[in-house]
């Protein structure tokens, strides 16, 4: 084995001696114009690559001017009207329903009769009350003479005082039993009045919830009244929105099916948060207006605070980068400049954001322009310089 190791190097040497001469073949018959590939070099950039940047025609309304102004923090907010004066009328005495004349729409004043339940059965119960309370008392009347007969004979002697005690027991038993028996009288007296069904307050019906021959139960509905005179909005508010919210803020809402807008003005907030949402109700008071009802949907802003400063629309500050900027035209072009952004409210319908350091009347691209390379030149429409 080992006497073949001397052959296997010899081999090895003339294959290795071979490609060099081919190698060294190859390159001697190259012709003289070659070149040969090398690594292409890095080129540095030119100063001349910013001065290529192509020039941006803007319009007037693709820029604005920071202006000083006093922002107005405005919170959306939807709910239901609700009548602060509403009541269910209920019958008190069971029986036949009668005389309900009323229906959806009409108006009742406090007091007015609307409906009777049938009082034939209460009027009978009276009067055997009263005859029963008419007996007792006479009973009561006999036992006071007893009484008054018993005692003048004993201040003579002529009956023991016993006796006496006996009448005055027999006086006190039968004078109780009147009082029992005229309570019953005045039970009998208020089912009797009960029978009258009356409005509780004025308003207009807004249910009609029985008919007339209906038996109705003890607290049973019969009509819904409710006093379109005082209304209010119910608005349920995150936690975070009701802590902005301070009782005689003000704010304006539409009604559905409308363009008018109504004043509304807080008045209450509750206590309590809704169960599962955790959301709380804020209680508005709502300006008269001649379409309002109770049920309708509402929506609006409410007004929690204002601010007077520097401001521009919250379209104008950019957050595609890890600073907020906004985009300055500065002596013909573009410049992004850092701010820090503050109070967030409403200017003439406008939402518009505090911008921290930026002084009145620097112009600022908005946001419909796009983002722009910083030193991008613009011209701009004589309107807009």
């Amino acid at each position: 084995m080992k006497s073949k190791l001397p052959w296997i190097f010899l081999v090895l040497a003339l294959v290795a001696g071979g490609g060099a001469w081919q190698w060294h073949r190859l390159q001697n018959s190259a012709p003289p114009n070659a070149v040969v590939a090398t690594p292409a070099a890095p080129v540095a950039a030119s100063s001349a690559t910013a001065n290529s940047l192509p020039v941006v025609a803007l319009a007037a309304s693709d820029v604005v001017a920071v202006q000083t102004i006093a922002l107005v923090q405005m919170l959306p907010i939807s709910g239901p009207v609700k009548a602060v004066h509403s009541a269910f009328v209920k019958a008190r005495v069971a029986g036949e329903l009668q005389d309900l004349l009323v229906r959806e729409g009409d108006f009742v004043k406090a007091g007015q009769v609307i409906a009777r339940v049938d009082s034939t059965e209460y009027q009978a119960r009276l009067r055997q009350a009263q005859q029963q309370a008419q007996s007792t008392k006479a009973q009561v009347d006999m036992a006071q003479r007893t009484y008054d007969d018993n005692r003048s004979l004993v201040e003579k002697g002529f009956i023991s005082k016993a006796a006496l005690d006996n009448s005055a027991s027999n006086l006190a038993a039968l004078t109780a039993s009147y009082q029992a028996a005229q309570s019953g009288v005045d039970v009998l007296q208020k089912s009797l009045e009960d029978a009258v069904i009356r409005a509780p307050l004025s308003g207009q019906v807004s249910q009609r919830l029985v008919q007339n021959g209906e038996r109705v139960a003890i607290d049973a509905k019969v009509v819904e009244i409710v006093d379109l005179a005082q209304l209010e909005m119910e608005a349920s508010l995150s936690a975070e929105d009701a802590a902005r919210v301070r009782l005689g803020q003000v704010a304006q809402v539409g009604i559905d099916g409308s363009t008018d807008s109504v004043a509304a003005k807080v008045v209450r907030v509750n206590p309590n948060a809704t169960a599962g949402s955790r959301a709380v109700v804020v209680y508005l008071a709502l300006a008269p207006h001649a379409q309002l009802r109770q049920g309708l949907f509402l929506q609006g802003r409410l007004s929690t605070g204002s601010r007077t400063g520097p401001a521009l629309p919250l379209s104008a500050v950019r957050t595609d980068k890890p600073v907020t900027y906004v985009q300055l035209v500065v002596a013909g072009k573009v410049e992004h400049q850092p701010v820090v952004t503050g109070f967030i409210g409403d200017y003439q319908g406008q939402t518009m954001v505090e911008v921290i350091g930026l002084p009145a009347g620097t112009r600022a691209l908005l946001g419909s322009v796009g983002p722009l390379l910083a030193g991008t030149p613009v011209t701009l429409t004589a309107a807009g310089q």
